[in-house]
């Protein structure tokens, strides 16, 4: 059978890792769109802490990664400023996350594994429950961000002309960064905390290179987070090593390859313009 479908670890792989890639993708533009990129990754190593936290305390690990990245969210919404314009804070957040996640690590080393799982990513590990799970957080989280799409696109573009027209900027900027909290805390133990730039970022950001239309943008980059987990998965069941890391290779070669098309469709525009007009002042000589 074709990759492996005939096992249950396969299926509950490629079914979790394909919710989570198109609600990262979907998520994940306007993430990019926004320039919090930064943010998002530091939520991902404030999650890992939580998750960490969480086991030193006896708890569900998952419980801590759900209940930690979405405080730290709605606190960075309400700390007052524009979080694309606070890259040291959001940096010094990261950093200490981290080191505090490594400190419970080492306070309690019993179930360590399940720590440094969520760290690293583990799809092929999901189980049946998971897979449920990231489905069903997936879609809700679809329906939520389909619901505000217009404003926040509004937002994105012009903050203060969104303001100016009523819309209330604060509350759907606190309602997106909670939105990408349950992202990054439903990605994080699949793809990991040190790889989700790999589906949050990565596929949105080869889409805007590709398209300027923000419906077209979003569906290539649903299609490139979705191929990519597949392709990932698939190298992982036929050639070995971790699935994370082909999904995180084959996003950062994507990457690269749209930005050289880029390129090239930037050098071809601007030599049509100097031919164009160089044109009358020819002819006149």
């Amino acid at each position: 059978m074709i990759m492996g479908l005939e096992y249950a670890f396969m299926r509950h792989a490629l079914a979790a890792g394909t919710a989570i890639a198109v609600v990262s993708a979907a998520v994940g533009y306007f993430v990019t769109l926004r320039r919090q990129a930064f943010a998002a990754h530091a939520l991902s190593h404030v999650g890992f802490a939580g998750a960490a936290g969480a086991i030193l305390l006896s708890l569900d690990p998952y419980v801590g990664l759900f209940v930690i990245t979405f405080l730290a969210a709605l606190g960075l919404a309400w700390s007052g400023q524009r979080l694309s314009e606070r890259d040291v804070g959001v940096g010094m957040i990261l950093m200490f996350s981290l080191g505090l996640g490594v400190l419970f690590l080492n306070l309690y080393t019993a179930n360590a594994q399940a720590a440094m799982s969520i760290l690293f990513g583990s799809i092929v590990g999901v189980t049946t429950g998971q897979a449920w799970l990231s489905v069903g957080v997936a879609i809700g989280a679809l329906v939520l961000l389909a619901a505000m799409v217009r404003p926040l696109l509004y937002m994105s573009l012009n903050e203060e002309a969104a303001a100016g027209r009523g819309v209330p900027v604060k509350w759907l900027n606190t309602l997106f960064l909670g939105l990408l909290a349950i992202t990054v805390a439903i990605a994080v133990p699949i793809i990991g905390a040190l790889l989700i730039f790999a589906l949050l970022v990565g596929p949105p950001a080869a889409a805007q290179l590709l398209s300027k239309n923000v419906l077209a943008g979003i569906l290539t980059a649903v299609a490139l987070g979705v191929g990519e987990t597949w392709a990932g998965i698939g190298c992982a069941y036929y050639i070995g090593y971790p699935a994370s890391t082909w999904i995180a290779s084959l996003s950062f070669l994507v990457y690269l390859g749209t930005t050289a098309i880029g390129s090239w469709r930037e050098r071809g525009s601007e030599d049509s313009t100097a031919v164009t007009a160089a044109g009358p002042a020819g002819k006149g000589r």
